[in-house]
């Protein structure tokens, strides 16, 4: 899961990135509400830690243009210093899934983070199922047919990804922003994504799931048919 992290203290911020990334997250920073706009006006994030008061503006002006946007699909948690109930519900009613009041341990953020990604995509529980595929994205562990199928993080990383966009063309260079972030820009090449997707795809199909498939010229596509 791909996360951005906008908070405008250095501490708090490389904490939270610090441990969101040893549970797994793919974790990319703003320091304040100019990046943290940039970065939403140019990227996808499955969900956003979003601090009220950013540096050079409202993290709720974010979240308004962030709804405004049309992108539905990116989950918002607002932390913040105040305690305010009008603040709580103005970041609610605009469309955030959460609020968490500072201080806070980075494990209730964790597990507010996960309630929310499971509310939104896998409907309220823990298990993801499609055809003869589960995943327990609690226990990280996939299964085809109740057998269970060993995938390196990020080939777990990229099946969930296929699979919460069925039917959608994935770009080479989409995959690699989502699984890498930041570190996608250094690859001279996408050619290691092509490695992840076909050994993904090879124990996937040996199982008898026959889904991914490859949109020539474009990039990658989970059919579901």
């Amino acid at each position: 899961m791909k996360v951005l992290i906008a908070e405008d203290e250095l501490s708090l911020r490389e904490s939270v990135a610090a441990y969101l990334r040893k549970e797994g997250y793919v974790c990319e920073v703003a320091a304040d509400y100019d990046e943290a706009s940039y970065r939403l006006s140019l990227y996808t994030y499955d969900i956003v830690v979003l601090d009220i008061n950013l540096v050079t503006g409202s993290g709720i002006d974010v979240l308004k243009a962030l709804k405004a946007s049309g992108e539905h699909g990116t989950a918002v948690v607002i932390i913040s210093a105040n305690n305010a109930l009008d603040d709580k519900l103005e970041g609610l009613d605009l469309g955030a899934d959460d609020y968490l009041t500072k201080p806070f341990h980075l494990a209730e953020l964790n597990s507010r983070m996960r309630a929310v990604l499971r509310r939104r995509k896998f409907d309220g529980g823990h298990v993801l199922n499609f055809n003869e595929i589960s995943v327990d994205t609690a226990a990280r562990q996939v299964w085809v047919e109740a057998k269970e199928i060993i995938l390196t993080r990020k080939e777990y990383d990229l099946l969930l990804f296929f699979m919460t966009n069925k039917n959608r063309v994935l770009s080479k260079e989409i995959i690699a922003e989502h699984l890498w972030g930041d570190n996608s820009d250094l690859a001279d090449n996408f050619d290691f994504i092509y490695v992840h997707v076909n050994n993904l795809r090879k124990k996937m199909t040996g199982a008898g799931a026959k889904y991914i498939r490859t949109a020539y010229g474009s990039g990658y596509k989970f059919m579901d048919d």
